[in-house]
């Protein structure tokens, strides 16, 4: 949301945290395919022109469902193992995600792609979504478990950590104090940002929102749980 706002600052955004249902990472594709009809329903009945999945687990569980089943653009994640291979010095790369992420055919698919020419080094961030979900972002417990999960990759000799969930942005000055100066931390929002771009100019719905009244809130926040922890995270935003 941070980097699409930076490129799309005149839209109207509606943003749904799922928290009563967090976290996605362990549970069965059939769970969470039903959680993203369900949310996309209601991102279509308040008038959404494009949906982003914004979630790695999200995207490889339900997106081919969500394509097949409802007239609307969706952009998904993708863990960026891509620019991480393509830009690595020591040959390896960490990729920091969540169980279902790393099980999922879409994240498999592109690691296949790149396995032969680097080594990539997986670990789950182990209690990283649930710290952001309390709205922990730093202090001597959140490092301890960061540190707990990134330094097996730092370990192994990764000389860039991709961030293959988008909880983890929120740890990225703990993750990268951690790792050092000499290890690059990639977060795939900017390309996804890019790409909301491509498809709204490509529909013509740029601006498609301008005779909005002018009071109208640019960012509308929903949740299913207590909305407390989102309203504190979305202040972040600015």
């Amino acid at each position: 949301m941070k980097e699409i706002r930076k490129v799309l600052p005149s839209e109207h955004f509606i943003y749904y945290s799922d928290n009563a249902h967090c976290p996605y990472g362990e549970k069965s594709p059939e769970y969470i395919q039903d959680r993203a009809r369900a949310i996309t329903r209601l991102l279509m009945d308040r008038g959404a022109d494009v949906i982003v999945v914004a979630c790695n687990t999200a995207t490889g569980a339900a997106i081919a469902t969500l394509r097949a089943e409802f007239d609307i653009p969706f952009i998904g994640m993708e863990p960026a193992v891509k620019p991480a291979a393509l830009g690595t010095r020591s040959g390896v790369i960490g990729v920091l995600a969540t169980v279902g992420t790393l099980k999922a055919s879409k994240y498999l698919n592109t690691k296949e792609l790149y396995q032969d020419n680097v080594r990539i080094e997986e670990h789950v961030g182990e209690g990283f979504v649930q710290l952001v979900e309390r709205g922990e972002l730093d202090g001597p417990e959140v490092e301890r478990i960061v540190r707990a999960s990134l330094q097996p990759l730092l370990d192994a000799g990764a000389d860039t950590i991709v961030l293959g969930c988008t909880h983890y942005p929120f740890l990225r000055p703990v993750i990268e104090r951690i790792a050092g100066p000499d290890v690059r931390v990639i977060d795939p929002a900017p390309a996804v940002a890019r790409q909301v771009v491509h498809i709204l100019t490509e529909r013509g719905l740029i601006n498609s929102h301008s005779g909005l009244d002018p009071e109208s809130p640019s960012l509308e926040l929903l949740s299913s749980g207590d909305p407390t922890t989102l309203h504190a995270l979305a202040a972040t935003l600015n």
